[in-house]
C-alpha cells in the first residue's frame, strides 16, 4: 500500500503566489525522487473548532489560509530514498530557505501508513 507524507501550515495570503511558486519548483522534485503524486490545497472552509483544529495547531494569524499538501509515494522505502534525495538535491540545497513564504517553525508534518484506500 502507498505511503503519505501530510504538512499543514499557516501562508500568509500575500504569499500565495510565492507558495505555488516553490511549490512549482519543488514538487515535481518529489515525482523525479519517485512520489506517484503531490497536492497543495490551499484553505477554504477550515473551521476554527472548539478545542482544536488545524488553524490552532499552525497558530494561524488574521490573514493566513492554512495550506495542506500531501505526498504519495508508493511505499515507505521509496519515500525514505525519495526524501533523502530530495534533501541533497542541489535544487533544494541551493534555494534560499529564508524565501520560504510561511513560517516553518509553525508547520505540522508526519509520515502515514495507508491503512484504506477507495
Amino acid at each position: 500500500m502507498s505511503y503519505i507524507d501530510g504538512y499543514v501550515l499557516a501562508v500568509p495570503t500575500a504569499n500565495r503566489q510565492a507558495y505555488r511558486d516553490m511549490a512549482t519548483l519543488f514538487d515535481p522534485i518529489f515525482m523525479e525522487h519517485g512520489a506517484l503524486q503531490v497536492i497543495e490545497a490551499w484553505g477554504d472552509d477550515v473551521p476554527d473548532g472548539v478545542h482544536t483544529g488545524f488553524p490552532m495547531v499552525v497558530q494561524k494569524g488574521e490573514d493566513e489560509p492554512v495550506v495542506f499538501s500531501i505526498i504519495v509515494w508508493p511505499d515507505k522505502a521509496t519515500r525514505d530514498a525519495g526524501q533523502s534525495a530530495f534533501m541533497t538535491d542541489e535544487r533544494v540545497t541551493g534555494w534560499d530557505h529564508n524565501q520560504a513564504p510561511f513560517d516553518g517553525k509553525r508547520m505540522i508534518f508526519g509520515g502515514f501508513e495507508t491503512l484504506f484506500s477507495a
